[in-house]
């Protein structure tokens, strides 16, 4: 989602929740971040919005002769528009109500047209979240988010982004830790936070974990009113909506119930770090620059995402616990990578935007993050010259280590990849893996790289020295210092 800034908050969605930018946030000011509302809204383009007029006459006809209601009731409402996600549909038809200002239990065509216009042309970051958070929020106190609403919020994205998902629908038995490290962050044992808090918070630590359910509603107010047309059941799945969901390349190792990276947590791990490592692709140009590509421009913008492929690189469970494992398996893949840190009592990740290389000096691009995953998530720190790997230059400080300031790193693995310091507090390793987040080339070409080291290992093995070439040869030199001067010089 970009920044832009041709559309602010329309008068029915009022509120201070994007009065000011996340603490420590690297993305910039938004445009829906001032908190000012302009005297009149952009209106949409006519041509623009043609499915959502289909949209609200035929769900006025539904109501009209199903319930005998002359507007959009919540029944058809959730029976044509999302049947598959009826919690959705409700607090969705309950936000339409409340900013339209509806008196009765149905909402006037002109205002349900209106407002899913408005929901439509959201393009800026912060106004979306805000709205779909609002949208959550609780019934009885205007304002306030609870830990259930939030909870609620979040599964149906993720449900969303699982049933959406690339090989087919998705389950995931993390989902209820993933969730709750998630709420934990954010209320941290409070019972409820401000709509605006909960907008800071999302923004700051998981900045799109939002956005699939964005991406759903405008895919069905834009395209359901083709079945309702045309009467063909449909059970509203959305189907050929791309959410960018990561897929986990399911390695023998990985088969294992003990992964540190399920499916849950992959989903909400992209919707954390930079757009680097999910890689969702740009959308299509428009054809034309007429009054109807507006629609076309961002509707591909809202909906076009590819999802990328997670490789799984290492697995100290499988290959081993040991700093020579980790730079066996991890070194020369030339792509971004996760690396998971897991402890019986926390997990972390690092994530670093390009090849992992041994040198006594701080690196890494403006994409490094260091993520807290579990029990409490967080986004620890976000920046560049991040990252540290050292196992073999004397002189400087050994193993590998996350954190912009070299002197007191946030994250530091002792150089026998046995144990680490995270936030100070010393932990016992568990298990690590490191998953690549490049393309299928970038695999491959760290495969052929070893293929080689091995072919290489293997020739210098069998070298046969000459006599000549044994004389100037260093390890002769180390065997004499070692108490062996006499050398049958002339054998081969």
């Amino acid at each position: 989602m970009g920044n832009h800034t041709s559309h602010e908050k329309s008068s029915g969605d009022q509120g201070g929740s994007g009065s000011s930018t996340p603490r420590g946030s690297q993305r910039g000011t938004r445009s829906g971040s001032s908190g000012e509302l302009p005297e009149k809204p952009e209106a949409p383009q006519s041509t623009s919005m043609v499915p959502i007029e289909k949209l609200a006459k035929l769900l006025v006809q539904r109501s009209q002769k199903e319930d005998g209601v002359n507007g959009v009731t919540e029944n058809c409402f959730t029976k044509y528009l999302f049947p598959m996600y009826p919690d959705l549909a409700r607090h969705f038809f309950r936000y339409l109500l409340k900013v339209g200002k509806c008196k009765n239990k149905h909402i006037p065509l002109a205002t349900f047209r209106q407002q899913c216009e408005r929901i439509m042309a959201m393009l800026d970051d912060a106004v979306i979240i805000e709205a779909y958070v609002r949208m959550f929020s609780s019934d009885t106190d205007e304002g306030a988010v609870t830990p259930d609403g939030l909870r609620s919020l979040l599964y149906i994205s993720y449900k969303l982004s699982m049933d959406h998902y690339p090989e087919g629908p998705q389950t995931c038995l993390m989902i209820n830790k993933t969730l709750s490290a998630v709420i934990n962050g954010c209320f941290n044992k409070k019972d409820s936070h401000s709509v605006g808090f909960v907008v800071r918070w999302l923004e700051e630590h998981c900045h799109r974990l939002i956005f699939p359910v964005h991406r759903y509603c405008v895919h069905m107010l834009a395209t359901r009113h083709r079945d309702i047309e045309a009467h063909v059941e449909s059970n509203g799945s959305g189907a050929g909506l791309e959410l960018a969901t990561p897929v986990l390349e399911r390695g023998a190792w990985h088969a294992n119930s003990g992964a540190l990276l399920p499916v849950s947590a992959a989903w909400l791990l992209a919707a954390t770090a930079p757009p680097l490592y999910s890689r969702p692709a740009r959308p299509p140009p428009a054809p034309h620059t007429g009054g109807g590509s507006a629609s076309a421009m961002w509707l591909a913008r809202l909906v076009c995402a590819v999802p990328s492929h997670w490789a799984p690189l290492y697995a100290s469970r499988e290959h081993g616990l040991g700093a020579n494992r980790f730079l066996h398996h991890t070194l020369a893949y030339r792509g971004p990578t996760l690396v998971v840190v897991a402890s019986d009592e926390v997990t972390a990740v690092i994530a670093s935007p390009q090849e992992w290389r041994e040198t006594h000096q701080y690196w890494g691009g403006p994409e490094c993050a260091l993520i807290q995953l579990y029990p409490t998530f967080a986004l620890i720190e976000l920046g560049p010259k991040m990252l540290y790997l050292n196992t073999a230059i004397r002189g400087y400080p050994k193993g590998l280590r996350a954190g912009t300031d070299p002197r007191k790193p946030l994250l530091s693995i002792n150089e026998d990849f046995d144990s680490f310091t995270f936030q100070g507090v010393p932990y016992t390793i568990r298990a690590i893996e490191v998953w690549g987040c490049g393309d299928q080339a970038s695999r491959e070409n760290q495969l052929e790289v070893k293929k080689w080291q091995v072919r290489e290992a293997e020739r210098q093995r069998q070298v046969k020295l000459s006599a000549a070439d044994w004389i100037e040869h260093p390890d002769r030199y180390l065997l004499e210092l070692a108490g062996r001067p006499q050398y049958n010089n002339s054998a081969s």
